[in-house]
């Protein structure tokens, strides 16, 4: 006899549950929907994110990237372009250093470089960092995709669900290194 689709997930995220350490509240990795809530840092902005395991690198929305040198290493200023949650259109500018390049491939088959910066962010109410690569998604519903490089350490992904976790950037969380 053929299982549903509804059970057959029922079952995975029992078995998700089940395991020790892995959907835990205590800094573990959290059971999350395919669209959640971040908090973009320092601006402190509530955006809706995609997550997509089918992405290694997360990315940011950004327009005018200008690379440049600065105490002879690669930097980039940019400006972040995003509506908020709220759906108000938001700018904001920024200088970070350059931490690595990545080299995306588009559907049409050919590469592009893009500049990976790390930026602050509140995922499920804790504070944490990221490496973004920089690229122009105002075509797209979602200005922040989280990747698997940050998936990897801090969430599970229930496709059939959206906006899991815990809103908010709380003041006295420690910054998490890494992403």
């Amino acid at each position: 006899m053929p299982f549903s689709g509804g059970l057959i997930r029922a079952i995975g995220l029992c078995v998700l549950l089940c395991l020790p350490g892995l959907a835990t509240a205590d800094g573990g990795k959290v059971i999350a929907g395919w669209v959640e809530r971040v908090v973009l840092l320092p601006a402190g902005h509530d955006v809706k994110a995609k997550l997509d395991t089918g992405a290694k690198t997360s990315s940011l929305s950004a327009r005018d990237i200008e690379r440049f040198e600065k105490d002879g290493r690669r930097w980039v200023r940019f400006t972040l372009s995003y509506e908020d949650s709220f759906d108000r259109k938001l700018e904001q500018q920024l200088e970070r250093p350059v931490v690595r390049r990545v080299r995306i491939k588009e559907h049409v088959g050919e590469y592009n470089s893009r500049p990976v910066v790390k930026l602050g962010l509140c995922f499920d109410g804790r504070r944490t960092e990221a490496e973004f690569s920089l690229v122009d998604r105002s075509n797209f519903i979602y200005p922040v995709l989280l990747g698997r490089r940050f998936l990897a350490r801090h969430a599970v992904i229930d496709p059939s669900q959206t906006f899991q976790l815990r809103k908010g950037c709380p003041a006295d969380t420690v910054i998490e290194e890494g992403a």
